[in-house]
């Protein structure tokens, strides 16, 4: 539980907070969290996603085969969710005005979107649902007594302008927070969005979906903040998904580099970059539930008092098996280099990789594709990657991950896994690389299954 504390604010304890969508769903979950930011004073920048469901919406809307009645629907979807809030707000007169700016901009953009077809509106749209939900939680926040103001995180959180998934400036975003956000911060609680950018030009950016997790430690590395709080709607993160295996148990401390694999793999409390600018600054991370803070949560820390084998069992569904197939690979140099820098070219990220003589598999994960939910595989990759090599996708596919420490130098690892994987089709097994996770890629549907089994045999026997 977090108790107050009576000491003035301190840069060295610096807390940034960021509470995600089901977590500032209503009037009655932002109080919760308003709370939660009262009880520490410690906490001075707060990065809100979008409502639950509105960024959904959002992203519906920028789909070219919509038409004028489902946006009509949509829209007003989202503005009744804006509203509902508002009138538990008893309707500020301040805060109603920016709300109708912000429903009106999503509306004309909407109607932009019919016009061209551009990336660079698709972002400004998909902006919308945390600009609502940073003026509604500082108007909560003043509310309850607390000194808070709404800021626009483009403002400081510079990227590239790759849209749908941009990649922020650190060096840029260091500068622009000192001079920008940091003076702010003295006597007030500054809340902000999350997911968004912009680039050089001012352009409004977004980070990819589930980017809210990043934006909150990119701002306290730029901080240099002593903890980032990742709220959320679980008490913390378990050895597996709770609803997977009844008998998951939630971990109270883990290492970075335990945490970077489970989110990378998978656990889905936490975004997989998050951990990027934690780690370069040592910063500890905190994961818990906004319904129930009480309850406590998980510690992210640099140094940990106990390194198991086995920590966690992870997933990561919706993966897509790309086979490349060429006899140009068969005593042959430069196959593997030209395979990459086409992936580089489209901005393709490969988890996974196994090769035989003339053959390499790699996983793409398809959950990482850009905020606009574009596909990863675009018909100019799979052309140009056919020019050289014969091309298979399989889709449908999950990624397993069993999680610890020393995994590569631990006997009897293997065998453990694969007297589980008896019954189940493998299609991938990769272990070696990282002395942190052995990963097994399966058919989507047995996946819960290999879950179950796994987490019985190595956390219950």
């Amino acid at each position: 539980m977090f108790i107050a504390s009576e000491s003035p604010i301190s840069v060295s304890k610096l807390t940034v907070a960021k509470f995600g969508g089901t977590s500032v769903a209503d009037y009655a979950a932002m109080q919760r969290c308003a709370d939660i930011i009262i009880a520490n004073p410690q906490t001075r920048v707060v990065v809100v996603s979008a409502s639950s469901g509105v960024t959904n919406q959002l992203v519906a809307l920028t789909q070219a085969e919509i038409s004028s009645d489902e946006s009509k629907a949509l829209i007003k979807k989202i503005a009744s969710i804006q509203y509902q809030i508002l009138d538990k707000l008893g309707n500020p007169s301040d805060v109603a005005a920016k709300i109708d700016r912000t429903l009106s901009h999503i509306s004309a953009l909407v109607e932009r979107l019919k016009l061209i077809r551009s990336k660079a509106v698709m972002d400004e749209l998909l902006s919308q649902g945390e600009m609502c939900s940073s003026i509604f939680f500082a108007a909560v926040l003043r509310e309850k007594g607390a000194s808070a103001s709404a800021f626009d995180v483009r403002q400081v959180l510079r990227t590239d302008s790759h849209h749908g998934r941009a990649e922020p400036q650190i060096e840029q975003i260091a500068e622009l927070v000192q001079t920008n956000l940091k003076p702010l911060l003295a006597d007030q609680v500054i809340v902000t969005q999350g997911f968004v950018g912009a680039d050089s030009e001012g352009n409004t950016t977004t980070l990819g979906r589930g980017g809210s997790d990043y934006s909150a430690a990119l701002l306290a590395e730029a901080l240099q903040a002593y903890a980032v709080e990742i709220w959320t709607d679980v008490a913390g993160i378990y050895t597996t998904d709770p609803r997977l295996a009844p008998n998951a148990s939630p971990i109270a401390e883990i290492s970075f580099n335990e945490a970077a694999e489970m989110a990378t793999f998978g656990a889905k409390v936490l975004h997989p970059a998050t951990i990027l600018p934690a780690v370069r600054q040592k910063i500890q991370v905190f994961v818990g539930s906004s319904w129930a803070p009480e309850q406590g949560g998980t510690w992210i820390r640099h140094k940990v008092e106990s390194e198991p084998v086995y920590r966690a069992v992870a997933v990561r569904r919706d993966q897509t098996l790309l086979n490349l197939h060429s006899l140009q690979m068969l005593h042959a140099q430069g196959f593997l280099a030209e395979t990459f820098a086409t992936l580089a070219r489209h901005k393709i990220s490969v988890d996974l990789i196994t090769t035989s003589e003339v053959n390499v598999a790699l996983t793409l994960d398809k959950t990482g594709s850009d905020s606009s939910g574009q596909g990863l595989l675009s018909e100019a990759l799979l052309q140009e990657l056919s020019q050289h090599c014969r091309v298979r996708v399989e889709d449908g596919l999950a990624l397993v991950a069993v999680i610890g420490n020393n995994i590569a130098s631990t006997a009897g690892v293997c065998r453990r896994v694969f007297e589980v994987l008896e019954t189940y089709n493998v299609r991938m097994i990769c272990q070696g690389a990282s002395p942190h996770n052995l990963c097994i890629l399966v058919d989507e549907s047995e996946a819960a299954n290999v879950i179950r089994a796994l987490h019985e045999n190595l956390f219950e026997a």
